[in-house]
């Protein structure tokens, strides 16, 4: 048997982590594409301003959803043009989004990066959000 923590330590092992000023650099400078795991009410309470809304539970049934799929006929076209991007995956204190990293790993994603501190380090830090 395994707790929660457990399971988030032996994810967070196999994963790439960035910070919230990392973050907002990389925002600075390019366009980044963010996926925001938690739930909707969550995220209607303040999300980084770019972020897209695809709770954890349901993530990799939406991806077809994600505005750089949505758009293409092809979605598997569209999801291997997205999966060779980098992505950015944020919750509210790290844990769901390391395991969502974990998870679209084996669905074939590489350039992955969960946010260390999720939404709470980055408003902890004072940077904007969108409600």
């Amino acid at each position: 048997m395994k707790t929660g923590a457990q399971l988030v330590a032996e994810a967070k092992a196999k994963i790439q982590e960035l910070t919230v000023q990392q973050l907002a650099a990389l925002l600075q400078t390019s366009q980044v594409r963010i996926i925001d795991v938690r739930e909707p009410a969550e995220f209607a309470t303040g999300h980084i301003p770019t972020a897209v809304n695809m709770p954890r539970g349901v993530l990799e049934m939406q991806l077809p959803q994600h505005p750089a799929v949505a758009e293409h006929k092809d979605a598997v076209v569209a999801l291997t043009e997205l999966a060779a991007q980098p992505l950015y995956l944020i919750c509210r204190s790290g844990a769901r989004s390391a395991l969502a990293v974990e998870s679209l790993q084996r669905m074939g994603f590489r350039d992955l990066y969960s946010i260390a501190g999720g939404m709470q380090a980055w408003t902890d830090c004072g940077f904007p959000v969108r409600q």
